[in-house]
């Protein structure tokens, strides 16, 4: 008989389904008759099988309320008022919010640390010693006047997904981390995901912090040093996360996004995330008095930036794609005066698409649009800067086998779907496996005070979430 060979990889998985069918077996079927599944996921995870005296069932839930308590206090933390939310990357409430986390994390058990531009780590150490990390994790900043809950469900979600684990009775293999990334927000220095970009090591983004200043002209240095960060430019290439110290990031998010809700669905497994572009651009004419200079005289700049803003729309519909999105959300008109003809003219524009080509193509056309539009109307295009072209960003199979295989234990109706807005994932994903987790808000709102997720909807994401944690740190 002809001897088969059998590769250790393949050796490996065998026994770790051979042990798990062993652990499964061991305990009598009559044990899980009217168990939910969760239990049975649990004890199979944990290798702490449950008897009659105690259930992984009963302690394997949040703790909602005081989740939703935390999220209420959190958002208190605001330069604006209440139902808003304000939290501006360095501000004096971004520091307070930062503290409220690291108490949070310590209160889970986990051990803190941050690094030089201020992301924090909170740490649960697994039961093998020198294994890759398993993370999750998001963002607590909050664009002006906007909501309590984009990012900080991702933050607060898995600190308290750690502690359902804890209190489950489960001992991870892999260390397990929740990390709360600096500045997802482009609000103060206009560039977003500012603390993950610089983990995945972007030398573009440590040569414009250099130089970068606010609207108030501080540096983004000084910034930094008024929160406490005391850092020099040589700190920020330090950061760069080591090859192959990660493997597997998962971040639980609400889906800024009408569908689940409209689908009436718990959950959302994202397979990918869309190509954020952003570019600034600027016009220049001779302006002039409002009543003094006749119509075919003028050279405006602010009409230059109207047509160029009406063009975007033109060459995203264009492109055929429902995926291809474009934005003008600034347009900003010198001197600002009712009377006066626009001298100069600034906008900036956002273009994303989950095809990066699709979507390159779209800038190219809104370039050649802007020289036309210059030329005809006899302005200068000053600027043209495309600040960021990322490409996107797929999510790793693996991650989602493990995040879809959570949401069918746990019994919750989900689909798979893309994210059209950017997160903190989408630059992790150049150092780990990647993948996300969506719950419903009400009628997608996100980024104004309306933006809400119910107690049972993050209680259902954290769930998921700590399931797919679990499975993650034992593989």
């Amino acid at each position: 008989m002809p001897k088969i060979k059998m590769e250790p990889k393949f050796l490996t998985s065998l026994l770790t389904l051979l042990l798990l069918l062993g652990l499964f077996f061991s305990i009598s079927d009559a044990t899980f008759t009217n168990e939910d599944a969760t239990r049975k996921t649990m004890e199979e995870f944990s290798g702490y099988p449950t008897d009659s005296h105690h259930s992984i069932l009963s302690s394997f839930s949040v703790q909602s309320e005081e989740l939703q308590g935390q999220a209420k206090e959190l958002s208190t933390l605001s330069d604006s008022p209440s139902p808003s939310v304000t939290r501006i990357l360095y501000s004096e409430k971004d520091v307070l919010a930062r503290r409220f986390i690291k108490g949070i994390m310590k209160q889970a058990g986990l051990s803190v640390r941050e690094d030089a531009v201020g992301n924090i780590y909170g740490r649960w150490d697994g039961s093998e010693q020198g294994l890759p990390v398993v993370a999750t994790g998001s963002h607590i900043d909050a664009i002006p006047f906007s909501g309590k809950y984009d990012g900080v469900v991702g933050v607060l979600g898995a600190i308290e997904a750690i502690n359902v684990l804890r209190r489950s009775g489960f001992q991870p293999k892999r260390p397990l981390e929740v990390i709360m990334f600096t500045s997802e927000e482009p609000t103060r220095f206009g560039i977003s995901c500012l603390g993950s970009r610089l983990l995945a090591g972007s030398e573009t983004l440590v040569n414009t912090l250099k130089k970068a200043a606010d609207a108030q002209n501080v540096s983004f240095f000084d910034a930094a040093t008024s929160a406490g960060y005391n850092l020099g430019p040589d700190d920020l290439s330090n950061l760069v996360l080591e090859e192959g110290s990660y493997s597997a990031f998962v971040e639980l998010h609400i889906e800024q996004g009408p569908l689940l809700e409209e689908e009436g669905l718990s959950i959302g497994i994202v397979t990918a995330i869309a190509a954020p572009a952003s570019i600034k651009v600027e016009f220049e004419g001779n302006g002039g008095h409002a009543g003094a200079v006749l119509m075919p005289k003028r050279n405006d700049a602010g009409l230059a930036a109207a047509e160029l803003a009406l063009a975007v729309e033109r060459h995203v519909l264009e492109s055929g794609s429902i995926d291809t999105v474009g934005t003008v959300g600034i347009l900003e008109l010198h001197p600002g005066a009712i009377n006066s003809i626009p001298s100069k003219s600034h906008i900036e524009i956002d273009i994303r698409d989950i095809d990066e080509k699709r979507r390159n193509g779209v800038i190219e056309k809104v370039h050649q649009s802007a020289i036309n539009i210059a030329k005809n109307r006899g302005v200068t295009l000053s600027e043209f800067n495309i600040i960021n072209q990322d490409p996107p960003a797929s999510s790793d199979k693996a991650v989602i086998d493990a995040m879809e295989f959570a949401t069918k234990q746990l019994n919750l109706s989900h689909k798979f779907m893309i994210s059209r807005a950017y997160h903190d994932s989408l630059f992790m994903a150049r150092k780990s496996p990647m993948g996300m987790i969506f719950i419903p808000c009400y009628k997608g709102y996100s980024h104004k005070p309306e933006e809400y997720a119910s107690t049972e909807d993050i209680s259902n994401g954290v769930k998921v979430l700590a399931l797919t944690l679990a499975k993650l740190s034992l593989e």
